[in-house]
C-alpha cells in the first residue's frame, strides 16, 4: 500500500505512547510498515485486554473472502473461521473426519461418493442448510475461470468445467451423491480444503458480485466487518452445530512490517502474530509474557522462471545454470534457523517425497559453462519480481532478492528486482509478467497432488489464474501426474509422484529455496492454540485466559 506520512507519524507516535505506559519493545523495530488507515489505532484501543477478544496480527491484508475465488493464505485464514466444508481435518493433520457431512460412502469402483448432511446446520443468515445448498455451491463452482481452487483440484477447464465430477445431486434432503468420471485418490481429503467451504445460496444472490465482502457461511464465526488494509472482525456463532467459540470477537489487523507487528505483540494491542523476523523469535522465547508456537512444516518457498516468456528462460540449460549460480547455504542464513533447503516442489514431510534427489548445488563455474553452452555467455538482464510482505515460506522476501541479485552478478546476469504488495505481486505472476518471481505454497490436503500438480502441471498454467506460474508444461509430466490421481493405491502413487519429481528437477522450472517451520508468536494467557500444517486453523478451541 502506499504509505501516507501523517499516518506513519500518527502510528509512531502511537507506539511511543505505549511504550512510556511501561509495555516492553523492541528498539530495533522499524514500524515504517504500519497500516496508512486511521482504524488501525481504533483496532488496537479495541483488542486485546479482555477474555472475550481475540486480536490475530498478520503481515497483508485478505484479497477476498469468498474462499472458493482466492489462494491466498491471508484469505483463507479468515474464511476458515466463516465457512465450514463437508469434512474437515483434524486438528493437527490432514486426516478426515465428519464437519456438515456426518458419514459417507463410496462406490467399489471410486466414481460414487454419497454424504449423509446434519439436519441441524443453519447458515448465519438464518436459512436452512440442505443437500441442494450444497449442489448449488458446486454447480456455481463450474462457472468460470475464477473458481480457482475447483480448476486446480478436479481439472476443470473452458471446455470441462466440471471436470472430474460429472454431476451433483441432491439425493434426499439431507443426503447428496457425487459422480465422478473417474477415480481420484485424494477426493475427500479435497473436500476438506477450506475453499470448498460451503456458502449460503441466499445471501450470493442478494449480494451478487459483491458477495466476496459479504461472506455468510455456517462456521464457528460471523463476518462483522472488513476495514480495508486494517482490520476484519468476527464474531462468536452462538448457534454454531459444532464446538462453540470460547471467545466472542475475533480481529484480524493488518501490520506489514514484522518489527512493528512485534512491537504491538510486546505492547498488548495483539494477542497473536506470524510473519516474525528470525532474529525476533529468541527475544520472544526470553519474553515471560510470550510463546513461541511453531506450525508444522508442509510448505516451500521458491523462485519460479518463467519458461512461456520469450527469453533465455526457455532454455533448461540457462535455468540450470541459475540454480547452480546461487548459494542456497548462504540464502538461507536469512531464515535464521526456521528453514531448510529445499530441493524439491514437495517438502519431505509428505510420503512421496523423493529423498534420493540431488540438489544441484553452488557452482559458479559449472553455471558460467552452462550459459555458454546456452548462448548467454556475454550475461543476460531479468527480472526477479518479490512480493514486499512477508511469507510464512519466506520471512524476508526483499532480503532474498537482493541477495540472489548479488550472486547472479558472479555469471553475468543482471537482475532487476520488482517489488510488489502482496495482492499486486499474486495479480502480476498469475498473469505472467515476470521473468522470474518468488511464491510459495503451504499445503492444502496433505496429498503430494496438491503441490506437485497444482503448481507444475500445464492443466494449472493459464494466464489470469496460474498456480503454475513458471508457465511450465511437461506432456511426461502431465501423464504421470493424471494416472497418479486416478491410481487408488499408495505405493504405485509413491513411484509416480517420485518419478514426476525427477523430471521436474532436471528441466528446473524452479528453484527451490526453503521449507519452513513458521513461527507465531503467542501471548501466555493465549491456551490451546494449535496451528495446522495447511497453514490457517479455526479460532473456535482457543481460550484467553
Amino acid at each position: 500500500m502506499k504509505k501516507k506520512v501523517l499516518w506513519m507519524l500518527l502510528t509512531l507516535f502511537a507506539l511511543m505512547v505505549l511504550v512510556v505506559a511501561g509495555c516492553s519493545s523492541n528498539d530495533e523495530a522499524n514500524s515504517e510498515g504500519d497500516s496508512d488507515n486511521q482504524d488501525t489505532t481504533d483496532s488496537a484501543e479495541e483488542g486485546s485486554g479482555g477474555s472475550d477478544t481475540f486480536v490475530f496480527g498478520r503481515g497483508a491484508d485478505s484479497e477476498q473472502l469468498d474462499p472458493s475465488k482466492v489462494t491466498d493464505g491471508e484469505s483463507i485464514y479468515v474464511t476458515n473461521q466463516i465457512y465450514d466444508t463437508l469434512v474437515r481435518y483434524e486438528q493437527e493433520g490432514t486426516e478426515v473426519k465428519p464437519a456438515l457431512a456426518s458419514e459417507w460412502k463410496t462406490s467399489e469402483d471410486g466414481l460414487k461418493w454419497t454424504f449423509q448432511l446434519r439436519d441441524d446446520v443453519k447458515f448465519h443468515d438464518g436459512t436452512d442448510f440442505t443437500a441442494e445448498d450444497v449442489v448449488f455451491n458446486f454447480e456455481r463452482w463450474t462457472e468460470g475461470a475464477e473458481y480457482v481452487y475447483y480448476g486446480y483440484m478436479f481439472g476443470a477447464s473452458e471446455e470441462d468445467p466440471g471436470g472430474i465430477i460429472e454431476k451433483v445431486e441432491a439425493t434426499g434432503d439431507y443426503e447428496v451423491t457425487f459422480t465422478l468420471s473417474e477415480p481420484n485418490a485424494p477426493f475427500l481429503n479435497t473436500l476438506a480444503m477450506p475453499p470448498f467451504g460451503i456458502a449460503s445460496p441466499d445471501a450470493i444472490k442478494e449480494h451478487g458480485e459483491d458477495y466476496f465482502k459479504n461472506p455468510v457461511g455456517t462456521g464457528p464465526f460471523v463476518f462483522e466487518e472488513w476495514k480495508q488494509d486494517d482490520s476484519i472482525t468476527l464474531s462468536k456463532n452462538e448457534d454454531y452445530f459444532g464446538d462453540a467459540a470460547k471467545v466472542d470477537t475475533v480481529i484480524f489487523r493488518v501490520i506489514p512490517d514484522n518489527g512493528a507487528r512485534f512491537m504491538e505483540l510486546q505492547a498488548g494491542s495483539i494477542d497473536a502474530m506470524n510473519g516474525m523476523n528470525p532474529q525476533d523469535i529468541q527475544q520472544a522465547e526470553d519474553d515471560d509474557a510470550l510463546q513461541i508456537i511453531r506450525r508444522p512444516s508442509m510448505n516451500v518457498s521458491y523462485m519460479a522462471m518463467n519458461t512461456d516468456k520469450e527469453g533465455p528462460l526457455k532454455d533448461k540449460k540457462v535455468r540450470q545454470a541459475i540454480n547452480l549460480a546461487i548459494d542456497k547455504e548462504k540464502l538461507l542464513s536469512l531464515f535464521e534457523g526456521i528453514g531448510k533447503p529445499a530441493k524439491n516442489p514437495m517438502p519431505p514431510s509428505l510420503w512421496g517425497y523423493n529423498d534420493d534427489i540431488e540438489d544441484y548445488g553452488y557452482d559458479v563455474e559449472k553455471a558460467k559453462s552452462l550459459l555458454a553452452e546456452a548462448g548467454y555467455g556475454d550475461g543476460m538482464s531479468l527480472t526477479l519480481y518479490t512480493m514486499s510482505n512477508p511469507r510464512p515460506y519466506l520471512p524476508q522476501p526483499k532480503f532474498a532478492a537482493q541477495a540472489i541479485q548479488e550472486m547472479l552478478k558472479e555469471v553475468n546476469v543482471v537482475v532487476e528486482i520488482v517489488e510488489n504488495e502482496w495482492d499486486s505481486h499474486l495479480s502480476a505472476t498469475e498473469n505472467g509478467d515476470h521473468d522470474m518471481a518468488f511464491l510459495g505454497w503451504t499445503g492444502d490436503n496433505g496429498d503430494p497432488d496438491n503441490f506437485l500438480y497444482v503448481l507444475l502441471d500445464k492443466d494449472n498454467a493459464k494466464k489470469g489464474s496460474a498456480g503454475n506460474i513458471a508457465f511450465y508444461k511437461n506432456d511426461e509430466l502431465h501423464d504421470i501426474l493424471k494416472k497418479a490421481q486416478t491410481e487408488l493405491d499408495q505405493d504405485k502413487r509413491t513411484s509416480l509422484y517420485k518419478e514426476a519429481q525427477e523430471i521436474i528437477h532436471e528441466d528446473a522450472p524452479w528453484f527451490p529455496i526453503a521449507h519452513t517451520t513458521p513461527p507465531l508468536a503467542v501471548k501466555k494467557e493465549v491456551k490451546n492454540y494449535i496451528p495446522h500444517p495447511t497453514g490457517s486453523e479455526p479460532f473456535n478451541y482457543l481460550e484467553l485466559n
